[in-house]
């Protein structure tokens, strides 16, 4: 038992920590340590207080950084990339480069300029040391510079091969779309791949840059990508993706067998249709027609139409024929979706009630003109009126719903306009809701026709994610050649990569998250770093490591992500 007892010495008195025992049967002192003088035992236990109390705490970004790095280190992207693009033993590595501005960008886009601020508040700090010289905007640039085409070009076909095995996802159906992005490169910029061309942004004041991509159904899986010059057409670039689509694809899996190509109207033509069948009758299409080139299909009446499907797709009907298409013998599916029918319906009302404002206003200021109240300005004329009244009836069916009559006399312009709610029950029963599909799978039933075509949304998804502001984010572009636009767009989709295969991973466990939704959560895990005053003999500071409070759903992320190893890192 310990107890503390005082002696006393030359009229002070000193205080001792004693451990006493019975031996041969009598109390006996078996240990004693020296505490000092009650002024020193206070000063003691002050200093204590003071050393247990943290200097302060750091919060840093855990999660995200963490499961990111967590796949391409199972995947071993850093040494894929370092064995195509190579360069002296110095610094950090390309592949390392890459790596961080990949998951910079999917976490919190920043510029290169920002990138290592934002780098020391991560916990690739400590996943993937390195000075801060190192990450200057200059060192990026440089180590961009050492990844070429041919780099590029080996890494995505070995990486290809590698989750396509390694996740077991299917190449049985590819879902081919392009999109394009604004950049703010000077006009007189030499660049070849920003060019002035249709946004779909509608930033027609600035030069863009075209992506075409192919992805998997399953989790929007990027297999194939291209960087291409804003101003060549969908339907151009559909031409030469195909080719190279088919090259990494004899590369990656050798002679695949029952490949089947999803795209939308805007690639169709005659040539694009023969390049995909052209030397490999193992590929196949499912695409959309436009409507004007079909119209006798439209008049066929819906009572000719089947169901497509009860369980899938209820109210859904479709007709089905044999045709030639583009030179091919295709099954065409014409599908009437109710769905379809009544947003189609939403969007005409709201254009028939803007039509009639503006009619109307043109309508009163022609009448105030004839009637005097106003004289001044250039005077209308029918040609005018008819140009202005064009561009208000611009919005499809519009000039088919209104009756309208332009007429001059001798007191001026005058309009009469009218809603045609007959032609409006025309248009309804005739063209809305509808969609003409072909493909040359015959034996396709018609919902896994209908199934194949709306998988379109996954690309969709992609590219609406790397439009997103927060996460994933594509723009800005910081870079003026066209080699360094092609890198950036490289670690852009690798990130891409990455979380779809984390969301993947997810799912497995039984997991369903959005994308946004599960770099959200993950972004939310912070790791906090308790900083201490130094003790005794040491030098430095003491640091103890935890983590943010977290929800059950969090908990299991990191578990299934296996990212907890990395919790008590310092």
């Amino acid at each position: 038992m310990a107890t503390i007892i005082k002696k006393k010495k030359k009229n002070q008195n000193y205080y001792y920590l004693v451990e006493s025992a019975r031996i041969d049967g009598k109390p006996r002192i078996v240990h004693q340590q020296y505490l000092g003088r009650a002024e020193e035992i206070a000063r003691k236990c002050s200093r204590s207080t003071d050393l247990d109390t943290p200097k302060y705490s750091i919060a840093i970004e855990f999660g995200a950084v963490c499961a990111l790095y967590e796949i391409a280190r199972e995947l071993k992207v850093v040494e894929l990339i370092d064995k195509y693009a190579k360069k002296r033993n110095q610094d950090l590595s390309i592949g390392a480069y890459m790596l961080i501005a990949a998951i910079n960008r999917a976490v919190a886009p920043t510029s290169k300029l920002q990138i290592a601020d934002w780098y020391t508040k991560t916990m690739l700090k400590r996943l993937l040391p390195a000075e801060k010289r190192m990450l200057s905007s200059q060192r990026f640039w440089d180590n961009m510079s050492l990844l070429s085409d041919t780099a590029i070009e080996g890494f995505e076909d070995a990486f290809t091969e590698l989750i396509v095995s390694r996740y077991n996802l299917s190449t049985d159906c590819l879902i081919y779309d392009a999109t394009n992005f604004f950049t703010y490169l000077d006009t007189e910029s030499e660049s070849e791949l920003p060019q002035r061309g249709h946004s779909k942004e509608k930033r027609f004041d600035l030069k863009i840059i075209g992506l075409a991509m192919m992805v998997t159904p399953d989790f929007n899986v990027p297999l194939f990508y291209e960087v291409y010059p804003g101003n060549r057409g969908d339907a151009v670039e559909f031409d030469k993706a195909v080719t190279k689509l088919k090259e990494r694809l004899a590369r990656v899996c050798g002679a695949p067998r029952g490949v089947t190509l999803v795209f939308d109207k805007g690639n169709n033509s005659g040539p694009n249709i023969e390049r995909v069948f052209e030397d490999d009758p193992s590929f196949h299409v499912v695409g959309s027609l436009k409507r004007s080139e079909h119209k006798d299909l439209l008049d066929i009446p819906k009572k000719q139409f089947q169901p497509v499907s009860e369980h899938c797709y209820q109210g859904v009907t479709a007709y089905r024929v044999q045709r030639q298409v583009y030179g091919k013998e295709m099954t065409v599916l014409v599908v009437h979706n109710p769905e379809l029918l009544s947003g189609q319906m939403q969007g005409i009302m709201h254009s028939i009630e803007k039509c009639v404002l503006l009619l109307g206003e043109l309508q009163r200021s022609l009448l105030k003109r004839t009637n005097g109240e106003v004289t001044k300005g250039r005077k209308p004329t029918v040609s005018s009126v008819e140009k202005r009244v064009s561009d208000i009836l611009n919005p499809e069916f519009m000039t088919e719903i209104f009756d309208v009559a332009v007429t001059a006399d001798h007191d001026g312009v005058h309009l009469d306009f009218a809603f045609n709610n007959d032609k409006l029950e025309h248009i309804q029963e005739r063209f809305l809701g509808k969609t003409i599909l072909f493909t040359d799978n015959h034996h396709w039933t018609d919902a896994q026709i209908v199934t194949a075509y709306r998988s379109q949304y996954h690309i969709e998804d992609a590219f609406k994610q790397m439009k997103n502001t927060k996460f994933l984010h594509l723009r800005p572009i910081y870079h003026w050649t066209d080699q360094k636009i092609k890198v950036h767009a490289f670690y852009c989709v690798l990130a891409l990569r990455l979380c779809c295969l984390l969301q993947r991973n997810l799912y497995d466990h039984g997991i369903d998250l959005s994308l946004n939704k599960m770099l959200s959560t993950l972004s939310e895990i912070q790791q906090i770093i308790t900083v201490f005053p130094k003790q005794g003999a040491s030098k430095k500071d003491r640091e103890s490591f935890s983590l943010t409070q977290l929800e059950p759903e969090q908990k299991k992320i990191l578990e299934v992500l296996n990212v907890n190893q990395y919790a008590l890192r310092g």
